[in-house]
């Protein structure tokens, strides 16, 4: 039984395995527990290890390629066109094999334990943010039940807060009202204090980077980007161009093109929802500060308003990036 390739069906505690050989013949057929799953890929002789792009797939891919194998992971929506009849784990894994196997199938590079430390602390300061955004904006509605309006944003919540809890002659307040406020203060300063704790290391980080380092020379590109975006692409030579990594980030129109008649429409949206928001706040950052505009992104927003200028910036600056790390070039102004 020479296995070629290896369609692995990922889980929490079972793993479904379909193994083909060399003219693409199922030979082998297994379901393993998580503790037998290592011991057997450990036994088998080297071969190609495809898996689909989820949860745990780049500590089992890092560990599957340390026995030897060349471990490949896909996108799912790119697995499921090769799945037959019924969906159970068997056949996803037949298809995982199938579509391992196809030359112009695209792939997600594993990411190795430095990028999931960085997208684990971007996980958690995007959490943390969640989390203080919620606490402030309770904050304003148990106000609004006193009769104290705030406007919205964090700073004003900071600016007015303080100042009605120390207004011990407002009646509105009672004392127990006002005790419970001031511990939500306290919690909402104790998560400020948390993001900018984030933000250090994220900082450290950059600084601590080449790569980063020429990233945040491109406009609209600060620590957040470089580092999101470093963590998430890994190797921008897995795309062959830069719209490709655009597109990646869901940057460029979605088609609907038949009959040689070219339909565009609107943003895709597909992709790294976080590094797009990223990439189009920078945009629109860099965009507000240009002292002097280039002419293309003035015609952008003469024909189509600032905010699809914003978009089209976000666009060009994640091809620039693509270029930047593919090509491992400085970054050089056009204006």
């Amino acid at each position: 039984m020479a296995i070629k390739t290896l369609g692995i069906d990922l889980a929490k505690n079972t793993f479904h395995l379909i193994g083909m050989d060399t003219k693409g013949n199922v030979v082998m057929k297994k379901q393993l527990t998580r503790k037998k799953l290592e011991p057997f890929i450990a036994n088998v002789p080297p071969c190609l290890i495809g898996m689909e792009a989820c949860g745990g797939s780049n500590y089992w891919a890092r560990l599957f390629a340390s026995y030897g194998h060349e471990v490949k992971l896909m996108n799912p929506q790119y697995v499921k066109p090769y799945v037959k009849t019924n969906k159970n784990d068997f056949n996803d894994a037949e298809a995982i094999c199938e579509a391992v196997q196809r030359p112009t199938m695209r792939f997600v590079a594993p990411k190795s334990i430095e990028q999931q430390d960085i997208q684990a602390l971007h996980r958690v300061r995007q959490r943390v943010i969640s989390e203080r955004t919620a606490l402030a904006n309770q904050i304003r509605g148990l106000l609004s039940e006193y009769g104290h309006i705030i406007p919205q944003g964090i700073r004003y919540v900071h600016k007015y807060l303080p100042l009605l809890l120390s207004d011990e002659e407002n009646q509105n307040l009672s004392a127990l009202g006002r005790k419970l406020l001031n511990n939500l203060y306290e919690e909402l300063r104790q998560l400020d204090k948390r993001v900018k704790e984030l933000d250090a290391e994220i900082e450290a980080i950059c600084k601590a980077s080449e790569i980063c380092q020429r990233l945040i020379q491109v406009p609209g590109v600060g620590p957040l980007t470089a580092t999101a975006l470093v963590a998430a692409v890994g190797d921008a030579k897995e795309f062959e161009n830069g719209r490709q990594m655009s597109a990646y980030f869901g940057l460029v129109p979605g088609q609907h093109s038949s009959g040689g008649k070219t339909v565009l429409g609107r943003m895709s949206k597909r992709g790294d929802r976080y590094l797009r928001t990223l990439l189009i706040h920078g945009a629109r950052a860099a965009t507000t500060n240009m002292a002097r505009r280039p002419e293309w992104l003035k015609g952008v927003i003469a024909r189509a308003g600032k905010y699809k200028a914003y978009v089209a910036l976000a666009n060009k600056n994640a091809r620039v990036l693509w270029a930047l790390l593919a090509k491992e070039q400085d970054y050089q102004p056009a204006f």
